[in-house]
Formats: C-alpha cells, sequence, structure tokens
C-alpha cells in the first residue's frame, strides 16, 4: 500500500498510508495529513490515487510545492520520490508498485531475466533496517503531570511526543541507538537541562526529558 513518510532535518516524525482516493496535506487540522508549520498552506497540496498510481497536485500553495527539487503543479510520483514542502521532506513508498515489478520480472523467459539491468529492482526502504531490534526494552517513563508514572514503548522507528501545535519531539530508533531531536512548536524540549535543538542528541539509560513542563526519563536495559 502507497504511504508518505514525513521528515524534518533527517529525522522521520510521521508516516502516513495512502488509502484514500484523495488524500489532502495542509497545515489546517481538517487535512488529511496535518503538517502544522507556517510555510506549508492551510489546504497545500492534494494526492489522488488511481489504481495503483499516485499523483500529486500543488493547490495553489503560497510556497509552492516540489517533487525531486523541482517545482510541479501536478506530476505522477514514482517510488522514493521525494516531495519537499516547506522545510519539511515526504517520501512517497510504493511498495506495491515494487512487488508488480517484481512479479513481472519473474513471469520473463529466463533468457531475458539474465539480461535485465539490476536498476529495475525496487529500492531498498530506508526505514526499515534489518537491525532495529539489536536494541529492544527502551522506554520513556513519565515523571510529572496528568500520566506520571506512564511507560512508553519505544517499539517503532519514531516515537512523537508532546501535543502537535504547541511543542513536538520526535525519539528515532537508529542501529547505533536512540537519538531525540524537537520537530515543531515554541517549547523546545530539554535533556538533562540542555535544550534540544536542530541536530538530533543520543539518549541514554537514565537521561531526562522535559517537554512543555512535562518531565520524563529515558530507560534502557
Amino acid at each position: 500500500m502507497p504511504k508518505m513518510i514525513v521528515s524534518i532535518d533527517g529525522v522521520v516524525i510521521k508516516e502516513f498510508q495512502l488509502t484514500k482516493d484523495r488524500t489532502t496535506l495542509g497545515r489546517r487540522p481538517y487535512n488529511d495529513i496535518v503538517i502544522d508549520n507556517l510555510a506549508v498552506s492551510g489546504e497545500h497540496a492534494a494526492l489522488q490515487m488511481v489504481g495503483g498510481e499516485v499523483y500529486l497536485e500543488d493547490l495553489n500553495s503560497t510556497n509552492g510545492s516540489y517533487v525531486n527539487g523541482k517545482s510541479i503543479k501536478k506530476q505522477l510520483l514514482q517510488n522514493n520520490d521525494t516531495v519537499e514542502v516547506g522545510k519539511y521532506k515526504i517520501r512517497f513508498v510504493n511498495e506495491t508498485a515494487g512487488a508488480a515489478l517484481d512479479k513481472a520480472a519473474a513471469m520473463q523467459p529466463a533468457a531475458t531475466a539474465a539480461v535485465m539491468p539490476p536498476a529495475s529492482a525496487p529500492a531498498p526502504v530506508a526505514e526499515a533496517p534489518a537491525d532495529l531490534d539489536l536494541r529492544p526494552g527502551a522506554a520513556i517513563k513519565v515523571l510529572s503531570g496528568a500520566a506520571a508514572g506512564r511507560e512508553v514503548q519505544l517499539v517503532k522507528v519514531v516515537t512523537t511526543i508532546g501535543k502537535p501545535g504547541v511543542a513536538v519531539a520526535a525519539i528515532t530508533r537508529r542501529p547505533i541507538g536512540f537519538v531525540v531531536a524537537h520537530v515543531e512548536g515554541a517549547s523546545v524540549p530539554t535533556l538533562n537541562g540542555i535544550p534540544v535543538s536542530g541536530t538530533p542528541v543520543a539518549l541514554k539509560n537514565g537521561d531526562l526529558l522535559e517537554l512543555a513542563g512535562t518531565r520524563m526519563q529515558f530507560m534502557q536495559p
């Protein structure tokens, strides 16, 4: 099923499965994909799914929509295309299309398949590395506020914490461990009392995070 992977400054913050014929993207909360950033128009772009193909259409946005660095009005998306909206990069992944290519290649006669260039194989999906299970058991424990005592297991590639539009941080699972980064909002998270802004910062067991007045602790056996 086609999906869009949203990232900023190299940190993945959201993934959206494209399940509707028309999916809207913009800053307003009624959009299917909401990106709360002033560089994004209220109704910025739409994704139209026709059969197994997905078209991106810019909805006369203020700052425009870009695919692989080029300004577009309407364009058919290919697997692993990068859509740029403001400072956000959104990678289009169409695993169904990749599977169809594999099936078509398998149906070719042996002599033909032997001379097919390697480029016909679909590119790997970077957000699904094989070594995600190297560091199991990590969690975030809430230390203050109404949810004090709650533990959030970090089992996904990206776990977002905070409140959209107020303060959001992302904890990303990498082969070397976990990192935290500020995603959006006026309130900047702190790690052991030091502000986290811009570059993702590595987490270690016992680190104390604070975001919008809520204190949390990173735990990893």
